[in-house]
């Protein structure tokens, strides 16, 4: 059985510190135990220094001289913040001694090697930042439920080992302490949050994940003999498993196998682990809707938004608006998205989910939820900052960072500063995002109304025309009825005579004809449709009719007249 483990009382740094060990971060200077609950992460950039929130856990990321370092103590202390993190080594002079016991903020050190990203990635995972509807958590086995990394150094205590909690795919869920009394291999394992690739498939090469996915028994591996210095500590490992299905498994570095008694708290830690990854399987589930929930009410702007807003952390303060898609294959300018398509849906809700981590890297309210097919996110912005310009920079970076493998656009909304504010930036951001859908903003991803608003107008009026049933009238009429019949293309000279502006050389080269063959054709299509190419309104409505209004029949593509 496990020894049951205190609720966690406090996300205080203090405990943040328990959690990670000393595998990551070290206390340099000050008290780390304060008691003192963490606002949230903030990051310190030099250029532009937002106010962090209150008892702020602050990245001094490249911060590195004493001077500096004791400045940004002082200004962290006025700011009520909890501790300031800067990369190893720290140079702690009279001077930085003096600003911590002033200031009260304990200063830190990233350990060497690691990056800043796994340092947020962790504690974002342990302080669970902005969470939304969390009225009290239940426990399971005497630990709060999902807090894998209290049940990792339960079972480390267990085993008097360290310990590590993985999924199947071998990422690091959870950790326990004491990781420096394991080895180099351990340690790697732990930066990356992910078994190096060459350690899995020595395992795979061993059989032991075969041995260990078709048993409940523990597993012990000796170390090889290839790699003296890097794995030299034994393992023991269990798989986790909820029925037939196997979510993970845990890894301890033991010095000798495993005795009976031990063997059978490492069984019965397993299936504790099992209850707490589907718990946490269910939550995040629950915690989506939610959230999603909320964020669509925000946006709706009825009676409920204001409290919604409210419940988001977002009240009373401007925000800026993105909407991402997936692009479908089928998308286009008169299709809809085929958001029945299980995989076009697992990459949105996997995008969704990587806009909301991104979006809280940037500021501890943002807030972000799949709504829909599309993935809102709710970006706070300060008073004289272009709030439209920064959702801009925030989403071509987050695109940068997806990739080309998942075709994704964004549209940008206004800022709102109310809630009837936030409805219209939706509905601006939704017609943004649509004109990117259809393929009418070339090659950008990232656009805001004011970008494509002609774009979204004719999609509106073609809407329009749709809805009544139009068909051509007048000239382009007649020219259709006369294509159909003779089998002739005037229709589409027209076309790419109105696109080149009238530039007759440039027009016959969009259509592979001669100039003078072209200019036959021009001077035809006038006699046909009776259209006077020197009158600018029959210019215009010839080109409306065309962008808007749909053919009777497709054009032939046959023998020209």
């Amino acid at each position: 059985m496990l020894v049951p483990v205190t609720r966690r009382p406090h996300a205080s740094l203090g405990r943040v510190l328990d959690d990670l060990g000393t595998t990551l971060l070290e206390v340099v200077h000050g008290v780390a135990d304060q008691g003192t609950d963490i606002g949230g992460v903030a990051i310190h950039d030099p250029l532009d220094e937002p106010v962090p929130p209150r008892h702020a856990l602050v990245l001094g990321i490249g911060v590195r001289e004493p001077d500096e370092i004791t400045r940004l103590l002082r200004t962290l202390g006025r700011q009520q913040a909890v501790g300031l993190v800067l990369r190893a080594p720290v140079v702690v002079t009279a001077e930085v001694s003096a600003a911590v016991a002033e200031s009260g903020v304990a200063l830190l050190a990233l350990t060497r090697g690691a990056s800043w990203t796994q340092l947020a990635a962790l504690l974002r995972s342990l302080l669970a930042e902005g969470d939304v509807g969390d009225v009290g958590r239940q426990t399971l086995g005497g630990i709060p439920s999902g807090d894998l990394f209290a049940l990792a150094n339960a079972v480390a205590a267990l085993l008097d080992a360290p310990v590590t909690i993985e999924d199947r795919n071998l990422r690091v869920l959870a950790f326990s302490g004491r990781q420096d009394e394991a080895d180099r291999s351990r340690v790697e394992t732990i930066l990356g949050r992910q078994v190096p690739e060459r350690y899995s498939r020595m395992l795979t090469e061993r059989g032991v994940f075969r041995e260990l996915y078709r048993s409940d028994q523990p597993v012990f591996v000796a170390p090889p003999r290839t790699w003296p210095d890097e794995f030299a500590v034994p393992r023991v490992a269990v798989a986790v498993r909820a029925g037939d299905e196997v979510l993970g498994s845990i890894w301890a570095a033991v010095r000798e196998p495993l005795s009976e008694e031990r063997t059978r708290a490492f069984r019965d830690a397993a299936r504790l682990v099992a209850l707490h990854l589907l718990r946490i399987r269910a939550g995040a589930d629950v915690e989506r809707r939610l959230r999603a929930d909320l964020v669509s009410t925000a946006l709706e702007g009825g009676t409920g938004a204001r409290e919604a807003l409210n419940r988001l952390g977002l009240a009373d303060q401007p925000v800026v608006l993105l909407a991402l898609a997936v692009l479908d294959p089928g998308d286009g300018p008169d299709t809809a998205p085929a958001s029945t398509d299980p995989g076009i849906a697992t990459e949105r809700q996997r995008l969704g989910d990587g806009l909301a981590m991104h979006l809280s890297a940037l500021h501890p309210r943002c807030a972000a939820a799949l709504v829909g097919d599309v993935a809102y996110g709710l970006v706070p912005v300060a008073d004289g900052v272009d709030g439209e310009q920064r959702a801009v920079r925030i989403a071509t970076d987050f695109l940068d960072r997806v990739g080309d493998r998942v075709r994704a656009v964004v549209g940008i909304g206004p800022v709102a500063r109310d809630v009837v504010g936030l409805a219209a930036a939706r509905d601006s951001a939704d017609r943004a995002l649509r004109v990117l859908r259809s393929g009418g903003a070339e090659s950008r991803r990232v656009v805001r109304l004011a970008d494509v608003y002609v774009e979204a107008l004719l999609l509106e009026l073609r809407d329009l025309v749709a809805a009544r049933g139009d068909r051509p009238t007048g000239p382009v009429a007649r020219l259709y009825a006369y294509d159909a019949q003779h089998n002739t293309s005037l229709v589409r000279t027209l076309q790419a005579w109105l696109d080149a502006f009238g530039d007759v050389v440039a027009a016959s080269a969009a259509l592979y004809v001669h100039p003078n063959t072209f200019r036959y054709r021009l001077r035809r299509l006038t006699e046909v449709g009776g259209l006077d190419l020197n009158d600018p309104q029959a210019r215009f409505a010839a080109m409306l009719q065309l962008r808007v209004v749909p053919p009777p029949t497709d054009p032939p593509t046959g023998p020209t007249c």
